[in-house]
């Protein structure tokens, strides 16, 4: 540690040698960090086996930590779970602030950077839902399964020119695993290897070597979800009946020498925009079931400003300004995300001494129900963002701070 006379920021005792080992959250921890942030403040330090964690918890101090200081704040903390054993090293979310992750920006700012280029996929989008809205009416009680093929589709489309096929499909099949295994591989603290990298080493029988054995079949998952998809693009190439895509524009302007680094780029839009519309599709069922009321007062916006002949488009986005509400609603009462990354030097930060590599996480959820920026924040309500006291947009918190928006 630097020598400072400034104290780390406040957090939980821990014990000697393992810190705050024990009571670090494995699921829920939001909640958790919601609950220690009554107690000590905006900032709080834990200490996981001598690794620092820092969480901040109101909008304020995550826009002063990691925007005004995104030079040594833009990182992402190294998971040898994720990065070394399962697999997940060259994905996006868990790139260094490298070349190779200014790299991946550069293919998404290029094909995905404007709204005249995101217009060109509009018409995936609606298709796919139009499809979907027959799906569930044909076959009403398997709504979970239409919801993650529609997603799976439209972000296939995109990424990779693929259709996907009616009932399983093979690529939806493996994103679905895949995600799975990410969602509990990102989530710091659920393996001891994370702290204790050198248990990587272990024999895969050693007892509670568990975790090699299931890292050994992830990376395996993981590398076949990668792959496949682009083969499909390579493929379709070569027979001259390519469909436009994110990848295939790419490997036409032959941006790169490193076909490695654009596979892994469309895999991580791939992964991620599938995961998270599945999720914000899931918030809205659910919400339109326990609130009726607002199901009805969108509807008859609906009517009244498309009619009954026809459904919504983009092109009538600015026109609903209830339904828009309702779409900023489910990104604020349902965001849950973490998100993590490491500082790459010594700070001060509001009279607080910051180590350097430090991983800083920004507890979004706390952030969008937080009852002085949200009153009643459990409470499903579209109008907060109506009329004339409008309370903050949802977007500037739940798509990250920073330079890092993955």
């Amino acid at each position: 540690r630097k020598k400072t006379s400034r104290p780390l920021p406040p957090g939980p005792a821990g014990w000697p040698l393992i810190g705050n080992l024990l009571e670090f959250p494995t699921h829920g921890a939001w909640l958790t960090f919601t609950d220690l942030s009554k107690k000590y403040g905006d900032i709080i330090l834990m200490n996981i086996l001598g690794s620092q964690m820092i969480i901040l918890n109101s909008a304020k101090t995550v826009t002063d930590f990691l925007e005004k200081k995104s030079a040594i704040s833009s990182d992402r903390p190294h998971l040898t779970m994720a990065c070394d054993l399962a697999g997940w090293k060259k994905l996006l979310t868990f790139q260094q602030y490298s070349e190779r992750f200014r790299q991946y920006r550069k293919f998404f700012h290029r094909q995905l950077g404007s709204r005249n280029s995101l217009a060109t996929f509009y018409s995936v989008e609606e298709d796919e839902t139009r499809q979907f809205l027959c799906n569930v009416l044909q076959d009403p009680d398997d709504l979970a399964a239409h919801i993650r093929r529609t997603a799976g589709a439209i972000i296939l489309k995109i990424s990779h020119g693929y259709s996907v096929k009616d009932g399983d499909d093979p690529f939806v099949e493996l994103a679905d695993k895949s995600m799975a295994n990410f969602s509990l591989v990102a989530t710091p603290g659920v393996f001891l290897v994370d702290h204790v990298p050198v248990l990587r080493h272990l024999p895969e029988w050693f007892p509670g070597a568990g975790f090699l054995r299931d890292a050994k079949q992830w990376r395996k998952l993981v590398t076949e979800t990668a792959t496949k998809p682009h083969k499909f693009v390579l493929e379709q190439l070569a027979k001259g009946n390519m469909a436009p895509s994110f990848t295939s524009r790419l490997l036409e302007e032959g941006v790169t020498p490193e076909e490695d680094i654009l596979m892994w780029a469309s895999f991580s839009m791939y992964l991620g925009g599938s995961d998270t519309t599945v999720s914000a599709i899931y918030a809205f069922f659910l919400a339109m079931t326990i609130h009726p009321e607002v199901l009805t007062t969108a509807q008859a916006e609906v009517d009244t400003i498309i009619g009954t002949e026809r459904l919504p488009t983009f092109e009538d986005r600015d026109s609903l300004p209830y339904v828009n509400a309702i779409c900023k609603e489910i990104l604020r009462w349902n965001v849950v995300a973490l998100l993590s990354t490491a500082f790459t030097d010594y700070e001060i930060f509001e009279g607080y001494f910051i180590p350097k590599g430090s991983m800083v996480s920004a507890n979004i959820w706390y952030i969008l129900h937080n009852e002085d920026t949200y009153p009643e924040p459990e409470v499903f309500r579209p109008e907060r963002f109506l009329g004339d006291n409008v309370q903050p947009d949802p977007h500037d918190a739940c798509y990250g701070y920073g330079r890092r928006y993955e």
